[in-house]
């Protein structure tokens, strides 16, 4: 699904990839946004988030990790539009189908990062999304990405993909179809 490398050498080359002078700066990209894809099997989400909480724990990174847990943030956006407890009966009353639309709607990309509180970004910091096999279906990674580019064009954006992307496409869990993102590079 993922690299040959073993999780483990792929997750400790992360630290010298985003502590790079020229990643924070956005520098080597011809000028493209800094909006990075970490992909790696679904099976190792619990290595990936024990390293995310290293890195952000690291106080001899010259950045600050903020991480956006996009499935955290949609949580916080339903309680906040009072529909979280109504979920569960709204769907067995107009349908499973019915509830996936509406959630969708709410789960707009920049009602997901107002609700994340990760913005405004700061000089300095580095931006992991993650969350996003959690919160599929209700959001779509390459709408995120578009979403998010604008309001941090000098930030580096690091999306951890639980899946595939070949430079072009987005294959949530190696299977699904996520979509079409062009402006992204693989991080390592």
């Amino acid at each position: 699904m993922t690299e040959q490398q073993p999780i483990a050498q792929r997750l400790d080359r992360i630290r010298a990839r985003i502590a790079d002078p020229a990643f924070l700066q956005n520098k080597g990209l011809g000028n493209e946004v800094g909006i990075h894809v970490f992909c790696y099997d679904p099976a190792e989400e619990a290595a990936v988030q024990r390293q995310i909480a290293a890195l952000q724990a690291d106080e001899t990174l010259p950045c600050r990790i903020v991480e956006c847990d996009l499935y955290e943030a949609f949580l916080t956006l339903l309680a906040q539009k009072r529909v979280l407890d109504a979920a569960p009966g709204l769907e067995e009353k107009r349908g499973s189908a019915y509830l996936l639309q509406q959630l969708q709607k709410i789960a707009a990309p920049q009602a997901l990062l107002d609700a994340s509180g990760i913005l405004p970004a700061r000089p300095g910091d580095v931006i992991f999304l993650t969350g996003v096999g959690k919160v599929h279906p209700f959001m779509r990674a390459h709408k995120m990405l578009d979403s998010i580019q604008p309001l941090c064009p000098d930030t580096p954006i690091v999306l951890f993909y639980p899946g595939v992307f070949n430079g072009q496409s987005l294959s949530l869990f190696g299977q699904l179809d996520d979509g079409n993102y062009y402006r992204a590079f693989n991080l390592l």
